[in-house]
C-alpha cells in the first residue's frame, strides 16, 4: 500500500486494515523472535538499545484503565516512543494481544506493551509493518499521536 493509498481511505477503514497488519506483524515478529512483552522488559530494551525498537504497541482494557502505576509507564513509554521517533499504537483488547503474542502453554501476565525490534543483522522485514507505519505516519499528521486500533476477531 502507497501513501497516497493510505491517505484516500476512509478513517473506519484505514483503522480496520491497520488492525490486520498489526496482527500479521506480531505473528511474524513472533516467529522471527523479534518480539519483547512486559512493560519493564519493553522499558529495559528502550532504555539499553532504542535504535533497534522498531514498532511499540501499548495494550489497556476496563480492568486497567484506572490502574495509575500502568498510566504512568504508559505516559512515560509514549514520551520515549515520540523522542526516539518509534511509531506507536493502542490497542483495546489485552487479553485478544496476548493471545497473539503468548505461547499456548504460558499464560502471559502482562502484555500490557509489547515491541517490535529488528534483528542485529537486519534480515527481517516485513510489508505489513511498513503500512502500519504510514498509517501511524498519517494519524500524526490529523494530530492522533496515539491512535487506536482494533485487532480483529478470530
Amino acid at each position: 500500500m502507497t501513501f497516497e493509498e493510505v491517505l484516500i481511505q476512509k478513517p473506519a477503514e484505514g483503522a480496520q486494515c491497520a488492525g490486520a497488519a498489526l496482527e500479521e506483524v506480531l505473528v511474524s515478529a513472533k516467529d522471527n523472535d523479534s518480539l519483547t512483552v512486559g512493560v519493564y522488559e519493553c522499558a529495559k530494551v528502550m532504555n539499553l538499545d532504542p535504535d533497534s525498537v522498531s514498532f511499540c504497541v501499548l495494550a489497556t482494557d476496563e480492568q486497567f484503565e484506572w490502574d495509575v502505576a500502568l498510566q504512568i509507564h504508559f505516559t512515560l513509554i509514549q514520551s520515549f516512543c515520540f523522542d526516539n521517533d518509534i511509531s506507536i499504537v493502542r490497542v483495546s483488547d489485552t487479553q485478544r494481544l496476548a493471545d497473539i503474542v503468548g505461547d499456548k502453554a504460558e499464560q502471559l501476565e502482562d502484555a500490557h506493551c509489547v515491541l517490535i525490534t529488528n534483528p542485529a543483522d537486519g534480515s527481517w522485514e516485513d510489508p505489513a509493518l511498513e503500512k502500519l507505519h504510514l498509517f501511524c505516519e498519517e494519524s500524526r499528521r490529523l494530530n492522533d499521536w496515539v491512535p487506536e486500533i482494533s485487532l480483529p476477531e478470530r
